[in-house]
């Protein structure tokens, strides 16, 4: 974001953990994320960017929508938390995807 000339910090949209380097997005729903040692959370959705996001920086709802040739949203995924645990920066993520059928993560 920032070659786009925005300043978006961890933290600053509302997310509760950020990641690095994992195309959350192609995930199907209900992937399961391990997070750490034991904490593991359920897929349910895109974040569909909101007005409340250009209240933070004008024009950041747009460039998170992406466009014809960018992903579909950038503002993250949403999910459930399916078993509690400690979470550090740093800890490891493995994805944990469902049986089949996979479906797509639908926009909330």
């Amino acid at each position: 974001m920032r070659t786009r000339g925005f300043e978006v910090r961890p933290g600053n949209l509302g997310e509760n953990i950020t990641t690095l380097g994992l195309d959350l997005e192609c995930h199907p729903l209900g992937t399961r994320l391990r997070l750490g040692a034991s904490a593991i959370v359920r897929l349910t959705g895109l974040r569909t960017p909101c007005i409340l996001i250009d209240r933070f920086e004008a024009g950041l709802k747009d460039e998170l929508r992406g466009g014809l040739l960018g992903p579909r949203f950038r503002a993250g995924v949403m999910a459930v938390v399916s078993d509690g645990g400690e979470v550090s920066p740093g800890d490891s993520i493995r994805a944990v995807l469902p049986p089949p059928p996979h479906l797509t993560l639908p926009p909330l």
